[in-house]
C-alpha cells in the first residue's frame, strides 16, 4: 500500500480536545464531524485538506481521552496517514481499530515542513519527501496490522474473515 499526499504541520502534545472538541462529539456522521477537526487551534483547516493529505505532528499526538472521534474525525476529512514523533497509545490504537496508518518516525518531523508531499510505503516502512528527497524508514507494521488497515479497520477485517458468526 502506498499513500501520497501534502503535510499538515502541527507541534507536541496535540489533544483530542484540539482533533476534535468536545462539544461537537453529538454529531454521529463523520464528515459532519469532521468540519471542525483542529477547530481551536486552526479553524477552517478541513475545508483546505483535500483527501490523501497527511497530518505530521511532534511528541505525544492525540493525548487526553480516549475517544474514538478523533481519529475518526481525521480520516473523515480525508486524512490517509498521520505520523508523528510519538503517538498517545489509546489514539493510536483507536487510529488502527478503524484502519488509518499511523506512523512514529522522528526523523521525518526534522526534516520536512507543512505543504511538503510526501509517498508512503506501508508496506515496506519507507517515506519520501519529494521536495528534499530524503527518505525515511519507520518500523514496519506486523502483517496483522496491514491486514487491519487494508481492510480498513479491525471490524471490517473481522467480518471479512468470518471470525464471528
Amino acid at each position: 500500500m502506498k499513500l501520497k499526499g501534502k503535510i499538515w504541520l502541527f507541534g507536541d502534545d496535540i489533544d483530542t480536545d484540539i482533533i476534535i472538541p468536545a462539544r461537537y462529539l453529538n454529531i454521529t456522521d463523520p464528515k459532519d464531524l469532521s468540519t471542525h477537526i483542529f477547530e481551536p487551534v486552526r479553524p477552517g483547516i478541513s475545508e483546505k485538506m483535500t483527501p490523501g493529505d497527511i497530518i505530521l505532528a511532534g511528541e505525544n499526538f492525540g493525548c487526553g481521552s480516549s475517544r474514538e472521534h478523533a481519529p475518526l474525525a481525521i480520516k473523515a476529512a480525508g486524512i490517509s496517514a498521520v505520523i508523528a514523533k510519538s503517538f498517545a497509545r489509546i489514539f493510536y490504537r483507536n487510529a488502527l481499530n478503524i484502519g488509518m496508518p499511523v506512523i512514529i518516525c522522528p526523523a521525518l518531523y526534522e526534516n520536512a515542513r507543512e505543504g511538503d508531499t510526501l509517498m508512503i510505503d506501508i508496506k515496506q516502512g519507507k517515506i519520501r519527501n519529494y521536495r528534499t528527497g530524503g527518505v525515511f524508514t519507520f518500523p514496519r507494521f506486523e502483517d496483522f496490522m496491514l491486514d487491519i488497515i487494508n481492510a480498513g479497520g479491525l471490524i471490517p477485517f473481522i467480518l471479512k474473515k468470518n471470525l464471528i458468526k
